[in-house]
């Protein structure tokens, strides 16, 4: 009982400061934290993996397993099930299974923890209303994606409109980055994207966004966070997440991974974040 009582001090302390001496490192050297990673990460940069891995193994002085899953869906199912301790998936799972999900951590990006949803057509197409791809092939990221999906699937039903309907085609490219690329080649008439990840690639890689044009923005909805179970949520592994992420930019290490990201850091907020994704599940839902 003592033992346990000066442990839970010791990460106490560590919580309020959070600083990771070398001793609770060793001593936590042969514990693992698995952590899922969807689509919604930039998951094609391997240096970035490796930093990222590196910096939460450093922080939390656990073995960190990185485990990438091609959908929402089997990262969110893993998650659920306990074979993953926590995932950076997206607000609209996050959504669904609120009353079995803990917030871990949420990026902050250009100084708020929000995104948006960007629908893209290609740069030479000349109309700039979203009435104008009616009978388009359109693309979609993820049938779990908020901002890949869900967004242009709320306006539809707000226009008494579904995707069978309003557009001649739809498909699932199982990545933002690929709607991109199906927009961009010509695959796709238009698509259903993460605007976090559209304008980061215009940084990146302008070659290819430059083939594409932004004709509507959603509202700013929560950005994809990091989640546990709410039984996992209190765990020494799950606080030590929180501390790492929400301390990420007071370190050098953590610094260079949200340099890759194009992200401030990560902070910690309410569920009411999701609410505007919510309400788009509920109009969805009614519909």
């Amino acid at each position: 009982m003592t033992h346990e009582i000066t442990r839970r001090s010791i990460l106490a302390g560590i919580s309020a400061t959070g600083l990771w001496p070398s001793t609770l490192a060793r001593a936590q050297k042969n514990k693992t934290i698995r952590f899922g990673l969807t689509p919604v990460f930039l998951t094609n940069d391997i240096d970035l993996l490796e930093k990222l891995e590196s910096y939460l193994s450093a922080a939390t002085g656990y073995n960190i397993e990185l485990v990438r899953r091609r959908t929402y869906q089997e990262v969110t199912s893993l998650l659920i099930s306990g074979e993953i301790d926590a995932a950076w998936i997206c607000g609209y799972p996050f959504v669904k299974n609120r009353s079995r999900l803990n917030l871990v951590a949420v990026p902050v990006w250009n100084g708020k923890p929000l995104y948006q949803s960007y629908v893209i057509v290609s740069k030479n197409r000349k109309e700039n209303e979203f009435v104008s791809l009616r009978g388009d092939i359109h693309a979609f990221s993820d049938p779990d994606s908020n901002s890949g999906f869900l967004v242009t699937r709320a306006l539809l039903a707000s226009m008494n409109e579904n995707p069978e309907t309003f557009f001649a085609k739809t498909f699932y490219t199982y990545g933002h980055r690929n709607v991109i690329r199906a927009v961009a080649s010509g695959l796709a008439g238009s698509g259903s994207v993460d605007g976090y990840i559209w304008e980061i690639m215009r940084q990146r890689e302008p070659g290819l966004i430059n083939q594409t044009r932004v004709i509507r923005k959603s509202e700013w909805l929560g950005f994809p966070p990091v989640a546990c179970t709410r039984q996992a949520a209190g765990q020494n592994s799950i606080v030590s997440l929180i501390n790492a992420f929400t301390h990420m930019r007071s370190r050098p290490e953590g610094r260079a991974v949200l340099d890759l990201l194009g992200l401030d850091g990560f902070g910690t907020y309410p569920p009411s974040l999701f609410d505007g994704i919510a309400a788009k599940v509920a109009l969805v839902g009614s519909a």
